[in-house]
Order: C-alpha cells, then sequence, then structure tokens
C-alpha cells in the first residue's frame, strides 16, 4: 500500500499486465510509465530519474470474519459488478495457488522457505526483513530490529499481522483483539493506526504481507527470521 500524492501530485496508478521477476508492475495513467509494485518507484518510463518514490503504509491481512468482528461498520466493495464474473473465494489462480511451483521464472530462488510461503515485509533505505507467516502464528508476540527503528509484531489467532514502533518498549502478551501488555504491567490499546497508553503512542510500520519468492527475488539480501 503506498501514499500516492507526493509535493501535491497525484499519481493514479493501475495493473500494466506486466511482471519483473515474476510481481506485477503498476503504471500511472499520465505517463504509462511502469512502476515498482514492491518499491513504490517507477522503473520504466519518463519518470525514471526524477527521484520520484511513493511513501510506504501499512496494510493487514485478515479473514473477513476477524475484521468485521472488530469494524463493525465497514463499507464493502459490492460484487455486482455488472460484469459476468465468478468472484468468489479461490476461483482466480486457484490451481496456482494449490501448487508451489511458479508460473513465471525468476532470477534465484531461497530454500529456507517455500516459494509460496508467506511472509511479512518490511524495509527501509538500506535493509529488508522477511518474518515468515507461521513463525508468527506461533510467536504472537515478536519483537525486533530494522535499521533504527525497534519494533512489535502482534498477531492474533485469524493469523493477522500489526507491526508497531516499539521504542525499546518490550511487549510480553496481548488479547489478541485490543490490549497489549508490556514488561512493567502497562496496558496498551492495539488500533489500526497505533498502540496507546495514556499520553504516550507508538506508531504503526509499514509492511505488507507477501509471498517469500516475490519478496526474495526483489531483494536477494534480505534477512529472513523462520
Amino acid at each position: 500500500m503506498y501514499q500516492t500524492e507526493i509535493n501535491g501530485k497525484h499519481y493514479e496508478l493501475g495493473t500494466s499486465g506486466f511482471l519483473y521477476r515474476s510481481n506485477k508492475l503498476m503504471y500511472d495513467h499520465e505517463t504509462q510509465s511502469f512502476w515498482s509494485t514492491l518499491k513504490g518507484e517507477p522503473v520504466v518510463g519518463e519518470l525514471v530519474g526524477k527521484a520520484i518514490s511513493l511513501e510506504r503504509r501499512y496494510c493487514v491481512t485478515t479473514t473477513w470474519g476477524d475484521w468485521k468482528r472488530q469494524h463493525p461498520k465497514t463499507k464493502v466493495l459490492s460484487l455486482e459488478t455488472g460484469h459476468r464474473r465468478n468472484y468468489g473465494e479461490g476461483v482466480a489462480y486457484n490451481a496456482y495457488f494449490g501448487t508451489d511451483k511458479l508460473m513465471f521464472t525468476v532470477p534465484g530462488k531461497d530454500s529456507r522457505l517455500l516459494n509460496k510461503a508467506e511472509v511479512v515485509a518490511l524495509r527501509d533505505d538500506k535493509q529488508q526483513l522477511a518474518i515468515s507467516a507461521d513463525f508468527l502464528l506461533k510467536h504472537p508476540v515478536y519483537s525486533d530490529v530494522l535499521g533504527d527503528d525497534k519494533f512489535v509484531v502482534l498477531t492474533n489467532s485469524a493469523g493477522a499481522n500489526r507491526v508497531y514502533r516499539s521504542a525499546g518498549i518490550t511487549f510480553r502478551t496481548w488479547d489478541g483483539v485490543s490490549v497489549a501488555t508490556d514488561s512493567d504491567g502497562q496496558k496498551w490499546r492495539v488500533a489500526e493506526d497505533q498502540l496507546s497508553s495514556g499520553s504516550k503512542s507508538l506508531d504503526r510500520m509499514p509492511s505488507h504481507r507477501g509471498f517469500w519468492f516475490g519478496w526474495q527475488a526483489q531483494y536477494p539480501e534480505t534477512r529472513l527470521v523462520k
């Protein structure tokens, strides 16, 4: 997920249908330049070399039931689109997701995880980190460091991962819904944008879920936690 406005300029993006290292390339409607999905930067076309980089935002991958319980007033896109298409879960690409084989080639594979094992991906300007989603499901409160950022990943029973800056605070437990507890016994409210306790708050960090093979193909030097 990206913020698509930079210095007052909005970039309207779409899916190009082209791939780079088996990852989709976006395109902007105005110049038709191609953009890297994982970098948020133009990689082909007239916008290349103009120091344009979209601000990364956070997102979460979870079930509809889990999200609805926490956000009952959520608006949902209708499946009644006017087009004759089966939008059922798993209909498109079901055969692809049912195997670990890749449809397109990548520069290299890393056998430390299965190709389509899901990871929580984080990066800064110099480093990248992938954390196995299966590992996080077994460790619902996990702390680590990326560059100058100390952070905690909170994972609930639905497998939803949310990453927050921890500022050196050690979190021990959380109830899987709305309250996390640190090593001093202090309670923190868990919200989509931050952790908060009284006047103190800790912001959410940009992260997303993705396939191991795709992240590793783009960032072969990534650190892996599994």
